[in-house]
């Protein structure tokens, strides 16, 4: 048992090591309740009616694989890993690559490894890939997902870097493109939690949120990447979420419910026969809730 004000540390000789295998069904329900977490009304997600019929929301990934996450330190197989550093994890990270639409019906197996263990100025950058597959064994998403570990030494010069997706960045003035001003509702953050099931208190308790130093409650930082890749599809890709192929940011700042944010398209290119936009999402004090967004559309 670790004594309290003892030094907590890692070594990146985990990396690699494996967790364990996560199945589920996916339901309509939940589905459909992820798009009504962000107010995303596109007939995509909605309509059942439609021919092919509805598909998830792309962000509707995370919480599929949140089932994991929340509770990670049950499913890292290895033995001598220091399974009590998990609790001081923060959401630093995001990558979402997209092979095809989850559908109602779909049956998901979860495949999960730790990918990158780096030393970090704040602690320690941990990153878990989770790759996704229907029944047929076919890839549906691949989530790399980076959490910084507050206070907890890295060992030894870190792992896994080379092999994390590379993802391009945009080093120009921020001048938007276009800016889309999001209000959010102040109960934003416990419709999000209902219809999600992506629970930490910090999101629902003010008592929590003071005493872990917060000013009270915060909206979870994948739904406002929800909500900025919400208007990256409507504005360009004409509402067509099968064209998102990608997804990146760095979490940088907090968001509280019952103000606006600003979700700025600061660059696009094409590349590659597809198309690069380079996002950023402002909270209400104009800090950077989200850095380095990136998403691809097309190829």
């Amino acid at each position: 048992m670790r004594n309290e004000g003892d030094k907590m540390e890692v070594s990146s000789k985990f990396v690699g090591a494996r967790l364990k295998d996560y199945t589920t069904e996916i339901t309509w329900r939940d589905t459909m309740n992820y798009a009504a977490a962000i107010g995303d009304n596109n007939p995509y997600y909605l309509d059942d009616e439609r021919t092919e019929g509805v598909i998830a929301p792309p962000m509707f990934s995370v919480a599929v694989t949140w089932q994991i996450s929340e509770r990670i330190w049950d499913y890292i197989e290895v033995q001598d890993f220091p399974k009590e550093i998990m609790f001081t994890l923060v959401h630093y990270t995001e990558h979402l690559k997209f092979y095809r639409p989850i559908r109602p019906g779909d049956e998901l197996s979860i495949k999960g490894k730790i990918a990158a263990i780096l030393p970090h100025k704040a602690g320690t950058h941990i990153v878990i890939r989770f790759d996704a597959f229907d029944k047929e064994g076919k890839p549906v998403f691949t989530e790399h997902i980076g959490g910084m570990l507050r206070g907890v030494e890295c060992t030894d010069e870190g792992r896994g870097e080379e092999d994390l997706p590379e993802v391009p960045r945009y080093a120009g003035d921020n001048i938007p493109v276009w800016e889309s001003v999001v209000p959010i509702e102040p109960l934003a953050s416990f419709i999000y939690d209902g219809c999600t099931r992506i629970i930490f208190p910090i999101h629902t308790s003010v008592k929590f949120a003071h005493q872990v130093g917060l000013p009270g409650r915060i909206l979870q930082g994948t739904a406002t990447l929800a909500y900025a890749v919400r208007e990256l599809i409507n504005k360009e890709a004409d509402g067509h979420p099968f064209e998102l192929k990608s997804a990146y940011c760095r979490f940088t700042g907090i968001v509280l419910p019952g103000t606006d944010i600003k979700v700025q398209l600061i660059k696009k290119d094409n590349i590659g026969g597809g198309t690069a936009l380079f996002f950023v999402v402002l909270n209400a004090e104009g800090k950077k809730a989200i850095s380095d967004g990136y998403a691809r559309l097309g190829k």
